[in-house]
This record gives structure tokens, sequence and C-alpha cells, in this order.
């Protein structure tokens, strides 16, 4: 069962209230238009139903949530996936800082660029591996403390001069792994990462999610794939163990 909801005007708490009673109904899909920054979207859901959102959501979308699949026909704004624990969010635009904040679990793709702070304290749970996926750029303190998952910037459509990552990146870096398609300066990068070369078998990871992301957006897959990729990952998994303990 397909039901419809019309946001325009209302307050976030209504919308949310009425997003919930209609799953509990047995709505398996829902469709939601004229969304105009309502916040917390899908926040603390559990289930394996899917949201069609028609504009652009508000903060925390996706907090917290369990397993809900979330389609964003429009741009993003902050803290989307907040501490979220499973399922997905697809978003045909641009998102705003800190997406995928303490993310333990599930997917995030972005068509286009992300803002600051993206996957900040991002970790895995249990046998949970959390995967953000960037089509375009994103901003400074990429992934900072990360310490668990997978982020992968594809740096499409660049500009001449642009970078595809911004200043600090992986700053306090201490688990999980990044993938650049593109180059990355060591004054970009955190003292605590260290750039390597991809693997075989760091390809398999990559095309196995770059062609989710070719699938969402109707991107040629092959065109991406044969720029080159580069690997982040953390010289070790305490980088400040040091500063705390005698030892």
């Amino acid at each position: 069962m397909t039901v419809l909801i019309d946001a325009k005007g209302l307050h976030f708490e209504e919308l949310n209230q009425r997003i919930r009673k209609t799953l509990q109904s047995g709505a398996e899909k829902i469709i939601i238009d004229n969304v105009n920054g309502q916040r917390y979207i899908g926040a603390g859901i559990k289930g394996t139903q899917t949201l069609i959102i028609n504009g652009i959501p508000g903060n925390d979308m996706a907090a917290y949530m369990d397993g809900l699949e979330l389609v964003v026909y429009g741009n993003g704004q902050d803290a989307i996936g907040n501490t979220m624990n499973k399922g997905k969010i697809i978003i045909h635009g641009n998102a705003g800082d800190t997406l995928g904040y303490a993310m333990r679990g599930g997917q995030i793709y972005v068509k286009g660029n992300v803002g600051y702070r993206v996957g900040i304290h991002m970790k895995g749970y249990q046998d949970q591996i959390p995967v953000v996926v960037v089509g375009g750029k994103a901003g400074d303190f990429f992934a900072e403390y990360m310490a668990g998952g997978i982020q992968i910037l594809l740096g499409l459509n660049l500009k001449a001069g642009e970078r595809i990552v911004g200043d600090f990146c992986g700053t306090g870096m201490h688990g999980g792994v990044i993938y650049l398609r593109g180059r990355v300066e060591e004054h970009q990068v955190g003292r605590e990462v260290k750039i390597v070369d991809v693997e075989a078998g760091d390809l398999e990871i990559i095309a196995k999610h770059v062609k989710n992301y070719a699938q969402y957006f109707n991107i040629d897959f092959q065109q991406v794939m044969a720029k080159p990729f580069v690997k982040l990952i953390p010289y070790n998994k305490r980088p400040y163990g040091n500063l705390y303990t005698s030892y």
C-alpha cells in the first residue's frame, strides 16, 4: 500500500506523527510532497518501509533510524543519519554538514556534494559496516575521529582547481577506511592518516558501492571506475593512547 502525505504548512511534529501512524497502519511506501525543512523525518523508526521525500528535509533526518529506506528528491540539510543504526538513504542532490555523525550501520548515498565534518565519529557496530558514498566533494574535517566503516568520495564534476576534499581529512581517525577518486595532498590529511595505494580487494569493495551509486543516480559505472582511487587508513587504533596512559 502506498500513501501520499502533503507536508505543505505542517509543523515537523505533526508531519512525523502522521508518518508514524501511516507506517503503523500497514503502508509499505509513503510519498511525502512539499517537504520544506521539517526535521527528524524517519528518526528512530524501525522497519523496512520506504519514504519518498519530495523537497528539502530538515536537520537530523533519519537520526537513530533502524531500517527504513529514505529517497530524497532534493537537497538535505545537516546531521542526516545521525547515529543511524540500519537502513538506506539516497539523496538526489547535495547534503549539509555532519552527515553520518556517529553512524554505526546502514548506507547513505549522496549524488552531489556534502559539507563539513561528514562521517565524524562514524563506527561499526557488531557485524554492521556503515557506508557513505558521495558523488561530489566534501568540506574540511571529513571523517574526523572515524572509528569504523567505509567512506567513498568520487569527486565527479569538479571544476578546474577544485579539491575533492578539504583540509584536516581524517583528523583523529583510528578505524575504518576512506577511498578517494583522485589525489589528496599530505598537508590535507590528519597526522593520524596514511595515504596508500588501493589493492585488488579494495577495488572490489569500491566497485560494489559505486555500482549502487551508478544505479541510483543513472551514472556510467565504467566511467567512474576508470579514474584511479587512493586509500586513506589510520596509522594505529589508539592515536591518543599515550596521552591518557603511562605506558
